[in-house]
Protein backbone atom coordinates (compact mmCIF):
# COMPACT_ATOMS: atom_id res chain seq x y z
CA UNK A 1 0.00 0.00 0.00
CA UNK A 2 1.44 3.38 -0.94
CA UNK A 3 2.10 5.50 2.14
CA UNK A 4 -1.44 5.90 3.57
CA UNK A 5 -2.76 9.41 4.16
CA UNK A 6 -4.03 8.51 7.62
CA UNK A 7 -0.47 8.58 8.87
CA UNK A 8 -0.72 12.35 8.75
CA UNK A 9 -3.06 12.15 11.73
CA UNK A 10 -0.35 10.71 13.93
CA UNK A 11 1.42 13.99 14.61
CA UNK A 12 1.04 15.07 18.24
CA UNK A 13 1.92 18.43 19.83
CA UNK A 14 5.27 18.30 21.55
CA UNK A 15 6.34 19.79 24.85
CA UNK A 16 8.59 22.86 24.43
CA UNK A 17 12.23 21.97 24.93
CA UNK A 18 13.79 23.25 28.19
CA UNK A 19 16.10 26.24 27.86
CA UNK A 20 19.76 25.26 27.59
CA UNK A 21 22.57 27.12 29.43
CA UNK A 22 24.62 29.50 27.27
CA UNK A 23 27.69 28.02 25.61
CA UNK A 24 31.21 29.11 26.44
CA UNK A 25 33.36 30.74 23.76
CA UNK A 26 35.33 27.50 23.35
CA UNK A 27 32.15 25.50 22.89
CA UNK A 28 30.84 28.02 20.35
CA UNK A 29 34.03 27.59 18.32
CA UNK A 30 33.78 23.80 18.26
CA UNK A 31 31.15 23.54 15.46
CA UNK A 32 33.27 25.76 13.19
CA UNK A 33 36.42 23.78 13.90
CA UNK A 34 34.52 20.54 13.33
CA UNK A 35 33.22 21.76 9.96
CA UNK A 36 36.70 22.83 8.83
CA UNK A 37 38.20 19.55 9.95
CA UNK A 38 35.43 17.60 8.19
CA UNK A 39 35.93 19.56 4.95
CA UNK A 40 39.68 19.00 5.07
CA UNK A 41 39.11 15.26 5.39
CA UNK A 42 36.58 15.35 2.53
CA UNK A 43 39.12 17.06 0.24
CA UNK A 44 41.49 14.15 0.89
CA UNK A 45 38.82 11.43 0.55
CA UNK A 46 39.47 8.64 -2.02
CA UNK A 47 37.89 9.23 -5.41
CA UNK A 48 37.27 12.95 -4.94
CA UNK A 49 39.79 13.68 -7.75
CA UNK A 50 41.85 16.25 -5.78
CA UNK A 51 44.84 14.45 -4.23
CA UNK A 52 46.35 13.45 -7.58
CA UNK A 53 46.34 17.02 -8.91
CA UNK A 54 47.49 18.47 -5.61
CA UNK A 55 50.40 16.02 -5.59
CA UNK A 56 51.27 16.90 -9.19
CA UNK A 57 51.18 20.61 -8.33
CA UNK A 58 53.57 20.14 -5.39
CA UNK A 59 55.97 18.01 -7.47
CA UNK A 60 55.97 20.50 -10.34
CA UNK A 61 56.48 23.40 -7.94
CA UNK A 62 59.49 21.69 -6.35
CA UNK A 63 60.91 20.79 -9.75
CA UNK A 64 60.43 24.40 -10.82
CA UNK A 65 62.31 25.55 -7.75
CA UNK A 66 65.21 23.21 -8.56
CA UNK A 67 65.20 24.47 -12.13
CA UNK A 68 65.37 28.10 -11.01
CA UNK A 69 68.21 27.23 -8.63
CA UNK A 70 70.17 25.50 -11.39
CA UNK A 71 69.61 28.38 -13.82
CA UNK A 72 70.69 31.07 -11.37
CA UNK A 73 73.70 29.13 -10.07
CA UNK A 74 75.08 28.15 -13.46
CA UNK A 75 73.88 31.08 -15.54
CA UNK A 76 74.36 34.84 -15.69
CA UNK A 77 72.54 35.34 -12.38
CA UNK A 78 75.14 33.44 -10.36
CA UNK A 79 76.22 36.62 -8.57
CA UNK A 80 72.59 37.42 -7.55
CA UNK A 81 72.06 33.84 -6.34
CA UNK A 82 75.21 34.04 -4.20
CA UNK A 83 74.06 37.28 -2.57
CA UNK A 84 70.59 35.78 -1.96
CA UNK A 85 72.10 32.72 -0.24
CA UNK A 86 74.33 34.87 1.91
CA UNK A 87 71.35 37.06 2.88
CA UNK A 88 69.27 34.01 3.89
CA UNK A 89 72.21 32.58 5.84
CA UNK A 90 72.45 35.85 7.76
CA UNK A 91 68.90 35.27 9.03
CA UNK A 92 69.81 31.88 10.53
CA UNK A 93 71.78 31.36 13.71
CA UNK A 94 74.12 28.40 12.97
CA UNK A 95 74.50 27.62 16.66
CA UNK A 96 70.75 26.94 16.94
CA UNK A 97 69.88 25.38 13.59
CA UNK A 98 71.52 24.28 10.31
CA UNK A 99 71.85 26.88 7.56
CA UNK A 100 69.65 24.89 5.18
CA UNK A 101 66.60 25.47 7.43
CA UNK A 102 66.39 29.01 6.09
CA UNK A 103 65.96 27.75 2.55
CA UNK A 104 63.47 25.09 3.70
CA UNK A 105 61.38 27.72 5.48
CA UNK A 106 61.29 29.97 2.42
CA UNK A 107 60.40 27.02 0.19
CA UNK A 108 57.55 26.04 2.53
CA UNK A 109 56.23 29.61 2.63
CA UNK A 110 56.37 29.84 -1.17
CA UNK A 111 54.52 26.54 -1.59
CA UNK A 112 51.87 27.59 0.93
CA UNK A 113 51.42 30.90 -0.88
CA UNK A 114 51.07 29.11 -4.24
CA UNK A 115 48.41 26.78 -2.85
CA UNK A 116 46.58 29.69 -1.23
CA UNK A 117 46.58 31.66 -4.49
CA UNK A 118 45.09 28.70 -6.39
CA UNK A 119 42.41 28.27 -3.75
CA UNK A 120 41.48 31.97 -3.89
CA UNK A 121 41.46 31.86 -7.70
CA UNK A 122 39.04 28.92 -7.61
CA UNK A 123 36.82 30.74 -5.10
CA UNK A 124 36.68 33.77 -7.40
CA UNK A 125 35.79 31.62 -10.41
CA UNK A 126 33.10 29.72 -8.45
CA UNK A 127 31.55 32.95 -7.17
CA UNK A 128 31.53 34.33 -10.71
CA UNK A 129 29.62 31.22 -11.82
CA UNK A 130 27.07 31.60 -9.02
CA UNK A 131 28.35 28.67 -6.92
CA UNK A 132 28.96 29.03 -3.19
CA UNK A 133 32.65 28.08 -2.62
CA UNK A 134 31.94 26.70 0.87
CA UNK A 135 29.65 24.05 -0.63
CA UNK A 136 32.08 22.94 -3.35
CA UNK A 137 33.71 20.12 -1.41
CA UNK A 138 30.31 18.81 -0.30
CA UNK A 139 29.06 18.74 -3.90
CA UNK A 140 32.27 17.13 -5.20
CA UNK A 141 32.34 14.54 -2.44
CA UNK A 142 28.67 13.73 -2.90
CA UNK A 143 28.78 13.43 -6.68
CA UNK A 144 32.02 11.42 -6.82
CA UNK A 145 30.78 8.96 -4.22
CA UNK A 146 27.26 8.77 -5.63
CA UNK A 147 28.69 8.09 -9.09
CA UNK A 148 30.26 4.92 -7.68
CA UNK A 149 27.00 3.82 -6.05
CA UNK A 150 25.12 0.66 -7.11
CA UNK A 151 23.04 0.64 -10.29
CA UNK A 152 19.46 0.22 -9.08
CA UNK A 153 16.22 0.02 -11.05
CA UNK A 154 12.91 0.69 -9.32
CA UNK A 155 9.53 -0.12 -10.84
CA UNK A 156 6.18 1.19 -9.63
CA UNK A 157 4.52 4.48 -8.89
CA UNK A 158 2.54 6.46 -6.37
CA UNK A 159 3.86 8.07 -3.22
CA UNK A 160 5.59 4.82 -2.27
CA UNK A 161 7.97 5.10 -5.22
CA UNK A 162 8.82 8.77 -4.63
CA UNK A 163 9.31 8.02 -0.93
CA UNK A 164 11.82 5.26 -1.78
CA UNK A 165 13.69 7.48 -4.24
CA UNK A 166 14.09 10.22 -1.63
CA UNK A 167 15.95 7.68 0.52
CA UNK A 168 18.07 6.17 -2.27
CA UNK A 169 19.29 9.55 -3.56
CA UNK A 170 21.60 9.88 -0.55
CA UNK A 171 23.41 6.62 -1.42
CA UNK A 172 23.69 6.42 -5.20
CA UNK A 173 23.39 8.55 -8.29
CA UNK A 174 22.75 5.49 -10.46
CA UNK A 175 19.07 4.94 -9.72
CA UNK A 176 16.69 4.54 -12.65
CA UNK A 177 13.00 4.84 -11.79
CA UNK A 178 10.58 3.23 -14.24
CA UNK A 179 7.20 4.72 -13.47
CA UNK A 180 3.67 3.48 -14.08
CA UNK A 181 1.75 5.98 -16.22
CA UNK A 182 -1.75 4.48 -16.46
CA UNK A 183 -3.47 6.75 -13.92
CA UNK A 184 -6.72 8.20 -15.25
CA UNK A 185 -7.87 10.31 -12.31
CA UNK A 186 -7.25 13.85 -11.02
CA UNK A 187 -4.85 16.20 -12.75
CA UNK A 188 -3.12 13.33 -14.60
CA UNK A 189 -6.38 12.06 -16.02
CA UNK A 190 -7.44 15.50 -17.23
CA UNK A 191 -4.12 16.16 -18.99
CA UNK A 192 -4.06 12.67 -20.41
CA UNK A 193 -7.51 13.08 -21.92
CA UNK A 194 -6.90 16.61 -23.21
CA UNK A 195 -3.45 16.04 -24.73
CA UNK A 196 -3.43 12.28 -25.44
CA UNK A 197 -0.31 11.85 -23.30
CA UNK A 198 0.74 9.39 -20.59
CA UNK A 199 -0.31 10.25 -17.05
CA UNK A 200 2.35 12.62 -15.65
CA UNK A 201 1.43 12.62 -11.93
CA UNK A 202 3.70 9.83 -10.65
CA UNK A 203 6.52 11.02 -12.91
CA UNK A 204 6.28 14.47 -11.30
CA UNK A 205 6.54 12.99 -7.80
CA UNK A 206 9.63 10.98 -8.77
CA UNK A 207 11.33 13.94 -10.45
CA UNK A 208 10.75 16.01 -7.31
CA UNK A 209 12.18 13.22 -5.12
CA UNK A 210 15.40 13.01 -7.17
CA UNK A 211 15.89 16.68 -8.04
CA UNK A 212 19.11 18.26 -6.77
CA UNK A 213 17.33 21.62 -6.55
CA UNK A 214 15.17 22.00 -3.40
CA UNK A 215 13.41 24.96 -4.98
CA UNK A 216 12.57 23.01 -8.14
CA UNK A 217 11.39 20.03 -6.08
CA UNK A 218 9.02 22.29 -4.17
CA UNK A 219 7.73 23.98 -7.31
CA UNK A 220 7.10 20.67 -9.09
CA UNK A 221 4.69 19.61 -6.35
CA UNK A 222 2.89 22.96 -6.11
CA UNK A 223 -0.81 22.44 -6.81
CA UNK A 224 -2.86 25.36 -8.10
CA UNK A 225 -5.86 26.10 -5.90
CA UNK A 226 -7.52 28.55 -8.26
CA UNK A 227 -7.59 29.69 -11.85
CA UNK A 228 -9.79 28.50 -14.68
CA UNK A 229 -8.18 25.45 -16.26
CA UNK A 230 -5.33 25.49 -13.71
CA UNK A 231 -7.13 24.53 -10.51
CA UNK A 232 -6.15 21.05 -9.35
CA UNK A 233 -3.07 20.77 -11.59
CA UNK A 234 0.47 20.65 -10.22
CA UNK A 235 3.21 22.74 -11.77
CA UNK A 236 5.17 19.58 -12.49
CA UNK A 237 2.31 18.02 -14.42
CA UNK A 238 1.93 21.17 -16.50
CA UNK A 239 5.68 21.30 -17.13
CA UNK A 240 5.75 17.70 -18.37
CA UNK A 241 2.68 18.40 -20.50
CA UNK A 242 4.40 21.45 -21.99
CA UNK A 243 7.60 19.55 -22.81
CA UNK A 244 5.60 16.66 -24.24
CA UNK A 245 3.60 19.00 -26.46
CA UNK A 246 6.66 21.00 -27.54
CA UNK A 247 8.80 17.93 -28.32
CA UNK A 248 6.01 15.80 -29.80
CA UNK A 249 5.92 13.35 -26.89
CA UNK A 250 7.69 12.63 -23.61
CA UNK A 251 10.12 10.21 -25.25
CA UNK A 252 11.72 13.05 -27.20
CA UNK A 253 11.72 15.32 -24.14
CA UNK A 254 13.49 12.97 -21.71
CA UNK A 255 16.95 14.54 -22.10
CA UNK A 256 15.58 18.06 -21.65
CA UNK A 257 13.60 17.00 -18.58
CA UNK A 258 16.61 15.52 -16.80
CA UNK A 259 18.75 18.56 -17.56
CA UNK A 260 16.13 21.14 -16.58
CA UNK A 261 15.17 19.41 -13.33
CA UNK A 262 18.76 18.45 -12.30
CA UNK A 263 17.85 14.86 -11.59
CA UNK A 264 20.15 12.67 -9.48
CA UNK A 265 19.59 9.50 -11.46
CA UNK A 266 17.03 8.90 -14.19
CA UNK A 267 13.23 8.77 -14.30
CA UNK A 268 11.39 7.25 -17.26
CA UNK A 269 7.77 6.35 -17.99
CA UNK A 270 7.14 2.61 -18.33
CA UNK A 271 5.66 3.30 -21.74
CA UNK A 272 5.39 6.36 -23.96
CA UNK A 273 1.87 5.57 -25.20
CA UNK A 274 -1.34 6.18 -23.19
CA UNK A 275 -2.91 2.95 -21.95
CA UNK A 276 -5.94 2.02 -19.88
CA UNK A 277 -5.61 -0.32 -16.92
CA UNK A 278 -8.27 -3.05 -16.95
CA UNK A 279 -9.22 -5.19 -13.93
CA UNK A 280 -10.70 -8.68 -14.37
CA UNK A 281 -12.78 -9.69 -11.36
CA UNK A 282 -13.65 -13.01 -9.75
CA UNK A 283 -17.34 -12.54 -10.62
CA UNK A 284 -16.59 -12.12 -14.32
CA UNK A 285 -16.90 -8.35 -14.46
CA UNK A 286 -14.33 -6.12 -16.15
CA UNK A 287 -13.49 -2.61 -14.88
CA UNK A 288 -11.73 -0.10 -17.12
CA UNK A 289 -9.63 2.67 -15.57
CA UNK A 290 -7.75 2.38 -12.27
CA UNK A 291 -9.72 5.24 -10.71
CA UNK A 292 -12.82 2.99 -10.93
CA UNK A 293 -11.30 -0.01 -9.12
CA UNK A 294 -11.99 0.99 -5.52
CA UNK A 295 -15.61 2.12 -6.02
CA UNK A 296 -16.63 -0.77 -8.32
CA UNK A 297 -14.84 -3.94 -7.13
CA UNK A 298 -17.31 -4.44 -4.28
CA UNK A 299 -17.44 -7.97 -2.84
CA UNK A 300 -15.48 -9.43 -5.77
CA UNK A 301 -11.70 -9.73 -5.95
CA UNK A 302 -9.26 -8.80 -8.69
CA UNK A 303 -7.90 -11.91 -10.39
CA UNK A 304 -5.65 -10.15 -12.90
CA UNK A 305 -5.07 -6.81 -14.60
CA UNK A 306 -4.18 -5.98 -18.20
CA UNK A 307 -3.33 -2.91 -20.24
CA UNK A 308 -5.30 -1.76 -23.26
CA UNK A 309 -3.68 -1.71 -25.76
CA UNK A 310 -1.43 -4.59 -24.63
CA UNK A 311 1.41 -4.17 -27.15
CA UNK A 312 3.01 -1.04 -25.68
CA UNK A 313 6.46 0.34 -26.56
CA UNK A 314 9.09 1.36 -24.02
CA UNK A 315 12.17 3.53 -24.27
CA UNK A 316 15.52 1.93 -25.17
CA UNK A 317 17.00 3.66 -22.09
CA UNK A 318 14.57 1.71 -19.88
CA UNK A 319 15.67 -1.65 -21.30
CA UNK A 320 19.34 -0.68 -21.08
CA UNK A 321 18.92 0.27 -17.42
CA UNK A 322 17.31 -3.08 -16.60
CA UNK A 323 20.03 -5.02 -18.41
CA UNK A 324 22.79 -3.18 -16.48
CA UNK A 325 20.99 -3.20 -13.11
CA UNK A 326 22.66 -4.66 -10.03
CA UNK A 327 19.29 -4.85 -8.27
CA UNK A 328 15.70 -4.51 -9.49
CA UNK A 329 13.21 -3.21 -6.93
CA UNK A 330 9.43 -3.57 -7.11
CA UNK A 331 7.49 -1.10 -4.97
CA UNK A 332 6.61 -0.03 -2.46
CA UNK A 333 3.21 0.84 -3.80
CA UNK A 334 -0.26 -0.36 -4.66
CA UNK A 335 -0.04 -3.87 -6.07
CA UNK A 336 -2.52 -3.72 -8.97
CA UNK A 337 -2.36 0.01 -9.80
CA UNK A 338 1.31 0.91 -9.25
CA UNK A 339 3.62 -2.12 -9.41
CA UNK A 340 2.04 -4.65 -11.77
CA UNK A 341 1.08 -2.12 -14.53
CA UNK A 342 4.79 -1.39 -15.11
CA UNK A 343 5.39 -5.13 -15.48
CA UNK A 344 2.67 -5.46 -18.13
CA UNK A 345 4.69 -3.56 -20.74
CA UNK A 346 6.07 -6.44 -22.86
CA UNK A 347 9.63 -5.15 -23.23
CA UNK A 348 9.98 -4.46 -19.51
CA UNK A 349 8.59 -7.85 -18.49
CA UNK A 350 10.93 -9.66 -20.87
CA UNK A 351 13.97 -7.66 -19.70
CA UNK A 352 13.21 -8.30 -16.02
CA UNK A 353 12.73 -12.03 -16.62
CA UNK A 354 16.04 -12.23 -18.49
CA UNK A 355 18.00 -10.11 -16.03
CA UNK A 356 20.50 -11.80 -13.75
CA UNK A 357 20.07 -9.06 -11.13
CA UNK A 358 18.21 -9.98 -7.92
CA UNK A 359 14.54 -9.00 -7.97
CA UNK A 360 13.44 -7.47 -4.66
CA UNK A 361 9.80 -6.85 -3.78
CA UNK A 362 9.23 -4.25 -1.06
CA UNK A 363 6.11 -5.66 0.55
CA UNK A 364 3.16 -3.37 1.16
CA UNK A 365 2.54 -2.46 4.76
CA UNK A 366 -1.20 -3.10 4.57
CA UNK A 367 -3.95 -4.34 2.34
CA UNK A 368 -5.67 -1.70 0.25
CA UNK A 369 -9.48 -1.40 0.37
CA UNK A 370 -11.09 -2.04 -3.00
CA UNK A 371 -7.89 -3.46 -4.46
CA UNK A 372 -6.27 -6.10 -2.27
CA UNK A 373 -8.94 -6.84 0.36
CA UNK A 374 -8.16 -10.09 2.22
CA UNK A 375 -5.10 -10.70 0.02
CA UNK A 376 -2.24 -12.15 2.07
CA UNK A 377 1.43 -11.31 1.67
CA UNK A 378 1.86 -14.60 -0.17
CA UNK A 379 -1.04 -13.59 -2.41
CA UNK A 380 0.78 -10.37 -3.28
CA UNK A 381 3.90 -12.31 -4.28
CA UNK A 382 1.86 -14.83 -6.28
CA UNK A 383 0.13 -11.98 -8.17
CA UNK A 384 3.52 -10.57 -9.17
CA UNK A 385 4.69 -14.01 -10.30
CA UNK A 386 1.48 -14.54 -12.29
CA UNK A 387 1.75 -11.26 -14.18
CA UNK A 388 5.53 -11.12 -14.59
CA UNK A 389 6.51 -14.76 -15.04
CA UNK A 390 9.26 -14.48 -12.44
CA UNK A 391 9.07 -14.77 -8.66
CA UNK A 392 10.89 -12.14 -6.57
CA UNK A 393 14.17 -13.46 -5.20
CA UNK A 394 13.76 -11.43 -2.04
CA UNK A 395 10.75 -9.98 -0.24
CA UNK A 396 11.62 -7.10 2.06
CA UNK A 397 9.11 -7.11 4.92
CA UNK A 398 8.62 -4.59 7.70
CA UNK A 399 8.70 -6.14 11.18
CA UNK A 400 8.01 -2.99 13.23
CA UNK A 401 4.54 -2.50 14.65
CA UNK A 402 2.81 0.86 14.19
CA UNK A 403 0.97 2.31 17.20
CA UNK A 404 -2.29 0.57 18.09
CA UNK A 405 -4.39 3.68 17.45
CA UNK A 406 -2.96 3.93 13.93
CA UNK A 407 -3.77 0.32 13.03
CA UNK A 408 -7.25 0.78 14.47
CA UNK A 409 -7.90 3.75 12.20
CA UNK A 410 -6.83 1.79 9.16
CA UNK A 411 -8.87 -1.22 10.26
CA UNK A 412 -11.92 1.03 10.40
CA UNK A 413 -11.35 1.76 6.70
CA UNK A 414 -10.82 -1.91 5.85
CA UNK A 415 -7.01 -1.93 5.69
CA UNK A 416 -5.06 -4.57 7.65
CA UNK A 417 -1.37 -5.21 8.30
CA UNK A 418 0.41 -7.67 6.04
CA UNK A 419 2.42 -10.24 7.99
CA UNK A 420 4.05 -13.63 7.45
CA UNK A 421 1.23 -15.39 9.26
CA UNK A 422 0.29 -18.51 7.29
CA UNK A 423 3.14 -17.99 4.79
CA UNK A 424 4.67 -21.03 3.08
CA UNK A 425 8.23 -22.20 3.74
CA UNK A 426 9.26 -21.01 0.28
CA UNK A 427 8.06 -17.46 0.96
CA UNK A 428 9.63 -17.39 4.42
CA UNK A 429 12.93 -18.39 2.83
CA UNK A 430 12.74 -15.40 0.50
CA UNK A 431 11.80 -12.85 3.17
CA UNK A 432 14.17 -10.40 4.81
CA UNK A 433 12.78 -8.61 7.87
CA UNK A 434 13.71 -5.05 8.83
CA UNK A 435 12.07 -2.26 10.88
CA UNK A 436 11.01 0.07 8.09
CA UNK A 437 8.41 2.38 9.66
CA UNK A 438 8.62 6.06 10.40
CA UNK A 439 8.23 6.55 14.16
CA UNK A 440 4.58 6.61 15.21
CA UNK A 441 3.29 6.18 11.65
CA UNK A 442 2.17 3.52 9.19
CA UNK A 443 4.49 4.77 6.49
CA UNK A 444 7.82 3.54 5.13
CA UNK A 445 10.80 5.47 6.41
CA UNK A 446 12.75 6.35 3.22
CA UNK A 447 16.18 6.21 4.87
CA UNK A 448 15.56 2.93 6.70
CA UNK A 449 14.16 1.44 3.48
CA UNK A 450 17.16 2.58 1.43
CA UNK A 451 19.60 1.17 3.99
CA UNK A 452 17.77 -2.16 4.06
CA UNK A 453 17.80 -2.45 0.27
CA UNK A 454 21.52 -1.70 0.09
CA UNK A 455 22.16 -4.47 2.60
CA UNK A 456 20.11 -6.99 0.61
CA UNK A 457 22.25 -8.96 -1.81
CA UNK A 458 20.27 -12.10 -2.66
CA UNK A 459 21.21 -14.49 -5.41
CA UNK A 460 18.65 -15.22 -8.03
CA UNK A 461 16.68 -18.32 -7.26
CA UNK A 462 16.78 -20.82 -10.10
CA UNK A 463 13.65 -22.75 -10.95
Amino acid sequence: MSDPPLSQLDARPREPAPAEPPLSRRERLKPGLHRRSRRARMWMAPGIGVKRWLTLFVICTLLGGVGVLHFTWTGPLHFAATRWILWVNALVTPELMPLYTGGAAIMLLALTGALWSIMMLNRSVLRGMGTAPETTVDVLYERRNLARGPHLVTLGGGTGMSNLLSGLRAHTGNTTAIVTVSDDGGSSGRLREALDMVAPGDLTDCYAALSDSPVMARLLLHRFQRGEGLEGHTFGNLLLATLSEEQGGLSAAMKDIHEVLRIRGKVYPATTRPATLVAHLSDGRVIRGESQFAPQVGEATITRVTLDPPDLPTLPEVLAAIHSAEQIILGPGSLYTSIIPALLVPGIARAVRESGAPLVYVASLMTEPGETDDLTLEGHVQAITQHLGRTPDCVLVNNAMPPADVTERYAAEGAHLLTLQGASRDLRGRCVLHPLLQPGQARHDPHALAQALLQVAPRRTVG
